[in-house]
């Protein structure tokens, strides 16, 4: 009855509403065209006068319509017809401010634009019906009328550009926005109409107004001003104007038949199950008085236990399972307690052995994860210890060493413990701990980034791009260089071996931004929404999930600090992995400098020692410096001509074994350096 009733209604709201209110919106896009032509030219015509009566008539009209529609006008209409009754007074304020020479060309449009859209939103409510077809036909119907709207708006744009011969540049941005516009609305109208709909517009947009239209669009975007030949504009508008106007009455009759044929269906349907469902309804009726008020009542009872079971104990003692609390399994497992059929104990006690199983294994579960905790938290430390005397082992033998060929060796062997200690520090962060790392004063951040790109295993591929002198907060140096490491491992190992990963940072107005770049295969757009979705909300470690380990770390990390990581497509193919670390945490490196001592805080010498090969420079990793390039051009001379290359000779052992002595008492003298920075 009430889909019958709702069809009805809307037909009502079609023959009253519907039918004056497009009249209206034709007679306020033709004064609105007349309008643009009265503002360039300064005079007010006869014409423009007697559209204005005709404007005024339509209105009255309409506010004659909106009587006539009566109750079928519900609340929500309701605010819409106020809202558009609104914009109708306000028409002669807007007329006086054009006759007033008040107003600008666009200005005066926009007014006009304002009151078609409180029109348009009015439709919009009149198109609530309950069939679906319907509605859906409806809609885009109506889509198809707000693009011929913005024809419209062309129109009354152009015809007054073509009398002063220009647009400005806000009238051709809001010309060109118009053309998007009508393009989008006929591309939505078209693809919800049926076929029967749908075959006259294609036949309007296959014709030649609409062809010569369209043309003569993309030549005001490309020229930026109006056609040359404004009789050509105007026929061809009209034109096109007129069929669209012709079509969208007919096709609104054709949806008002649909919908009246609909709602007749629909009454014919209630009348016939009327009388059936009368004898049933009295049938149901004796029956369900005598058992339904005792069954109703105790599904009552069971409903607001279950509800209790549901929505308050079992989410409760769930919460406080995961903040650590114990908890007792019998206090908490209350069984529920109603009384009535058999059926209804029977379910009671069914949801109250759910509840029991629900605990127990919320309990076992919360146990067993501090008990893993704990284990990686043991095992950890043990590795950590282990590895902190195996690098002062490394340190002494590096030291007493001056083999070149053994010392590559125990350097190579220092990077392999140096990624082990990542590992450890790895089960630390799953287990909820801090590794222990910290500095006392910022950190550069060229620095965090060679230290973690010396923590990988392929750190050759890596190369380190230009980056601003900016500093980061030394509490959060040791974490952020563990993030760092683990996505330029990731993108290391799911990269092809002979392409490089780029790594480069800079200030941005948020903080400083870190990104991680490779040439692999890239992922899908379900995994990066995944994996990114993990990093900004980390879920608590699942155990069977060991392939994304490192993703773990990394959102455990920037949950820590507040650090925003996202993953994208790279340009190249590859993933970009974005490190963006607060304002908070960011230091200006010089301001450090001239403040401090003069020195930002070291990383451990093993850093340095194993990025000197990433730095551009000699065969050695030391840097190479370029004859005058700090000079004035003044100063500068030319070149002497290359000497002719001499033989390359192998260095003598001597030479080999004093090169390697620097290295070791440089790496010494940083590493007693950051240790005292550590311990502090």
């Amino acid at each position: 009855m009430g889909d019958g009733q709702a069809l009805l209604r809307a037909n009502t709201l079609y023959q009253t509403i519907g039918i004056t209110s497009t009249d209206l919106g034709l007679q306020l896009q033709a004064e609105r065209a007349q309008s643009a032509v009265a503002v360039t030219t300064r005079q007010l015509t006869q014409e423009l006068g007697t559209q204005r009566a005709r404007t005024d008539k339509s209105v009255a009209d309409f506010q004659k319509s909106a009587v006539t529609a009566g109750d079928a006008i519900k609340d929500n209409l309701r605010a819409s017809l106020d809202t558009l009754t609104a914009e109708l007074n306000r028409l002669g304020s807007i007329r006086a401010d054009i006759d007033g020479g008040i107003s600008s060309r666009l200005t005066s449009l926009n007014e006009y634009n304002r009151v078609l859209d409180a029109i348009f939103r009015l439709y919009d409510h009149l198109v609530s019906v309950p069939d679906l077809p319907l509605f859906q036909q409806a809609s885009s119907l109506q889509a198809m009328g707000n693009a011929r709207e913005i024809i419209a708006r062309e129109h009354a744009l152009v015809s007054g550009a073509l009398i002063d011969r220009r647009l400005t540049e806000p009238e051709l941005t809001a010309f060109t926005e118009y053309v998007a516009t009508r393009r989008f609305l006929s591309a939505r109208g078209q693809a919800g109409l049926d076929t029967a709909l749908r075959r006259p517009y294609e036949q309007i947009f296959a014709g030649e107004p609409f062809r010569d239209f369209t043309a003569m669009e993309a030549r005001i975007i490309a020229s930026g001003a109006p056609p040359a030949d404004g009789a050509t504009w105007n026929a061809t508008v009209d034109r096109l104007a007129a069929q669209l106007d012709k079509l969208g009455a007919s096709s609104g009759e054709v949806l008002s038949e649909r919908a009246l044929d609909a709602a007749t269906s629909t009454m014919v349907k209630i009348g016939t199950a009327g009388g059936l469902g009368l004898i049933a309804v009295l049938a149901s009726i004796i029956i369900s008085v005598r058992f339904g008020r005792r069954l109703a009542g105790e599904l009552a009872a069971l409903r607001s236990a279950a509800v209790e079971l549901s929505d308050n104990r079992l989410p409760s003692l769930v919460d406080r399972l995961s903040r650590g609390e114990e908890v007792n399994v019998k206090k908490e497992a209350k069984p529920l307690k109603v009384s009535g059929a058999a059926e209804i104990v029977d379910v009671a006690k069914a949801f109250g052995s759910v509840q029991r199983t629900a605990v127990n294994a919320a309990v076992s579960q919360a146990a067993m994860r501090r008990g893993i905790g704990q284990v990686f938290l043991n095992l950890a430390r043990r590795k950590q210890g282990l590895l902190h005397r195996q690098l002062a082992l490394l340190d002494g033998m590096q030291r007493r060493t001056h083999d070149p060929d053994r010392l590559e060796e125990l350097f190579r062997l220092d990077h392999l413990t140096t990624r082990m200690r990542r590992h450890a520090e790895s089960l630390i962060i799953l287990s909820g701990s801090a590794p222990g790392r910290a500095w006392r004063k910022p950190v550069p951040a060229v620095d965090i980034v060679r230290a973690a790109i010396a923590e990988v295993e392929d750190y050759t591929r890596v190369t380190v791009e230009a980056m601003p002198g900016s500093a980061l907060d030394g509490a959060a140096a040791a974490d952020l260089t563990h993030l760092v490491a683990e996505l330029v491992e990731n993108a290391t190992i799911y990269s092809p071996p002979t392409t490089t990963v780029v790594v480069r940072g800079d200030l941005v107005s948020n903080g400083y931004a870190i990104e991680v770049e490779d040439r692999g295969l890239g992922l899908s757009p379900g995994e990066y929404a995944a994996f990114n979705a993990l990093l900004t909300n980390p879920p608590e470690f699942d155990l069977a999930d060991s392939d994304r380990l490192g993703l773990f770390v990394v959102a455990r990390l920037a949950e820590r600090h507040g650090i925003q990581v996202l993953l994208r497509r790279s340009p190249f193919g590859g993933t970009t992995a974005i490190v963006l670390v607060p304002r908070g945490l960011v230091h200006d490196q010089a301001a450090l400098e001239a403040g401090g001592d003069g020195e930002a805080p070291a990383l451990p010498s093993r850093t340095k020692k194993k990025t000197l090969a990433v730095v551009n420079g000699t065969h050695a990793g030391l840097p190479r410096r370029v004859k005058q390039a700090n000079l004035a051009p003044q100063l500068k001379t030319d070149e002497p001509p290359e000497p002719e290359p001499e033989a390359k000779t192998e260095r003598s052992p001597d030479e080999v074994r004093d090169l390697f002595s620097a290295y070791q008492r440089g790496t010494q003298r940083a590493r007693e350096e950051a240790n005292e920075e550590g311990e502090a």
